[in-house]
């Protein structure tokens, strides 16, 4: 087996790779091709796909997760092609990738760890990387076995050296547990400034983009607010929140992006980046960006849906954002995209189209908040007329004499304060 550590293997670019996909009965078909996702996944990492092996299987094999032929097929596909990775499509246990490793002669890695590596390539913001390097230290803790030359020669980032008697493997796992344990805790503390900056906005209705990687939500949100927000077309290409205000016709609202969610998303990606997605859990109104031309189009909603469920944002108000209209060629399906999702919007944030209609859609969601008020007061009070002109929606303004009558639309939370400026 060739030794190594995920922290040595964190740039594949460049690197052939054979892709692997084994489905059991009750698997459900995602896509044409089970492994277009992975190859566009490992094509993000920067590899080029040389060949692919799928295999249906009854049970997982305990050793090597697919048969003992397949195992022999693969091996022999990776000499033909001089290929210098292996690509599973599932979640490998240790011992299944030090079996693996064995019998194929080449570097074999899971669908996490590839993940874990792309995410790494585009971390930006101290968040960002905190939350990488803490899935990939509780990644590679139970496989630190005959991989410690490697850790060695990361030790300085790592710690000091034990007594003299200790293993050495027990040594790199006391290490490695200190490192995860540090850096939970500056998680913990970067989270719970995320909250305390979350609720100081407060005063604008929120509405937060979720969506499938590379569904579009960057470049929508920059159609949407004029913002330079970072976009390329492969998955995971922006890791972190962004926010900015998005002006409605008669409304500001602020407008979040988040990290793309994926189908088998690890656990433990979203247990580290829990922290991002507190701006989903604080949204007045989600905005559910789908890739109306992708096959799988269904799939992915259900997969997004699952992580929501999983940090506890189901139940946020939600409009389906059905995107990249402009690439549905066949309508039928786009008809059972809008049958199945009613409340739903058709936009293109390429061409534009549609983006005009989904403003005055959140804009109705907000209005649909808001309480109607019919106020007479006097017209020297100008603080509270500012301050309805600001926060509310002005439907009718008169003057008589010196009073003012005003008809308003204003949000709960502004109202009390609307009130204590009238009656003060």
């Amino acid at each position: 087996m060739t030794e190594r550590t995920i922290l040595d293997q964190l740039s594949y670019k460049e690197l052939p790779a054979v892709l692997v996909s084994a489905t059991l009965p009750d698997d459900v078909p995602f896509g044409d091709d089970p492994l277009d996702e992975l190859a566009a996944l490992a094509e993000s990492a920067g590899m080029y796909i040389v060949g692919k092996a799928y295999q249906n299987v009854e049970h997982i094999n305990p050793r090597t997760y697919i048969g003992k032929g397949k195992v022999g097929e693969v091996a022999r596909l990776v000499e033909e092609t001089e290929a210098a990775v292996v690509i599973f499509d599932h979640e490998l246990r240790p011992n299944q990738q030090n079996a693996l490793e064995d019998e194929i002669k080449a570097n074999v890695i899971d669908r996490t760890e590839l993940i874990l590596a792309i995410f790494n390539q585009n971390v930006r913001t101290r968040q960002a990387k905190v939350q990488v390097q803490l899935a990939q230290a509780e990644y590679e803790l139970p496989r630190l076995k005959n991989l410690w030359t490697h850790l060695e020669r990361q030790r300085g980032g790592l710690g000091a050296v034990g007594g003299a008697g200790e293993r050495q493997i027990e040594t790199d796992r006391r290490l490695l547990r200190k490192r995860i344990t540090k850096l939970k805790k500056e998680l913990f503390e970067i989270g719970k400034r995320r909250v305390i900056e979350v609720e100081r906005r407060h005063e604008l209705f929120q509405v937060s983009i979720v969506g499938y990687t590379n569904a579009g939500k960057s470049t929508l949100m920059n159609a949407l607010t004029g913002e330079g927000v970072f976009t390329e077309d492969k998955l995971f290409a922006t890791l972190d929140t962004r926010t900015c205000v998005w002006k409605l016709p008669d409304h500001k609202v602020l407008l979040s992006d988040t990290v793309g969610f994926i189908r088998d998303l690890p656990h433990r990606l979203v247990a580290s980046f829990h922290a991002t997605l507190e701006e989903v859990l604080h949204a007045d109104l989600l905005l559910h960006v789908v890739d109306a031309s992708h096959p799988a189009a269904v799939e992915m909603v259900e997969a997004v849906n699952g992580v929501l469920k999983e940090v506890g944002a189901e139940d946020r108000r939600t409009l389906m954002v059905f995107n990249k209209v402009d690439r549905v060629g066949d309508q039928p399906t786009l008809t059972h995209l809008h049958n199945l999702f009613p409340e739903h919007m058709d936009v293109s944030a390429r061409t534009g189209v549609g983006l005009r209609e989904l403003a005055d859609k959140v804009q109705e969601v907000v209005e649909e908040r808001e309480t109607a008020l019919d106020w007479t007061f006097s017209a020297g009070n100008g603080k509270l007329l500012a301050y309805l002109q600001q926060h509310g929606k002005i439907l009718n303004l008169e003057y008589e004499d010196s009073q003012v009558h005003v008809k308003a639309l204003i949000e709960p939370r502004y109202y009390g304060p609307a009130a204590a400026m009238k009656d003060g």
